[in-house]
């Protein structure tokens, strides 16, 4: 399966900084919008959401800046299925130069399918949801594991404890 797109827009004078480039939030607007685009793919668009009272709650997201982003620029996010289960779903969304091979940013996120009338509660996905996501997931099958998949924030050196 070529790359699933999932979000295209050019780069909005609103959305850069005093020197020209997409502010840090802003990567991740685009990335929510292209999280979005990815919930109507699976059975939970907004008319879906509303009858159900199901979505889906981000738990976590990193993102990688990796190359400027200025004005105007056209891009388009890339996104991948990294892995699912009955109730939460890791995606990886790759921001690319529109029709290029150029990755800017990378964004891995952790998401939970919630039931929105319980509370809202984790709940686990409709079969309908569940059919998207593997025959999404088999799709991308013969994809390569993307590089930013599963960093973290670290000095070298640094031990963590908690």
């Amino acid at each position: 399966m070529p790359a699933l797109i999932t979000f295209k827009t050019p780069v909005l004078a609103d959305w850069v900084d005093y020197n020209g480039h997409l502010r840090d939030a802003f990567y991740l607007l685009i990335f929510s919008f292209a999280t979005d685009a990815f919930m109507d793919r699976i059975g939970l668009a907004g008319d879906d959401r509303d009858a159900s009272g199901h979505s889906l709650f981000t738990l976590e997201a990193h993102i990688n800046f990796l190359h400027e982003v200025k004005l105007g620029e056209p891009v388009e996010v890339r996104t991948q299925i990294i892995g699912h289960d009955g109730k939460r779903v890791q995606l990886y969304h790759g921001l690319y130069k529109a029709d290029g091979d150029i990755e800017l940013a990378a964004s891995e996120q952790m998401l939970l399918h919630v039931d929105l009338a319980a509370g809202p509660k984790s709940a686990p996905f409709s079969e309908v949801s569940l059919q998207a996501l593997r025959l999404l997931s088999e799709a991308q099958f013969d994809q390569p594991n993307p590089k930013y998949v599963g960093r973290i924030i670290a000095l070298p050196g640094r031990q963590h404890t908690v």
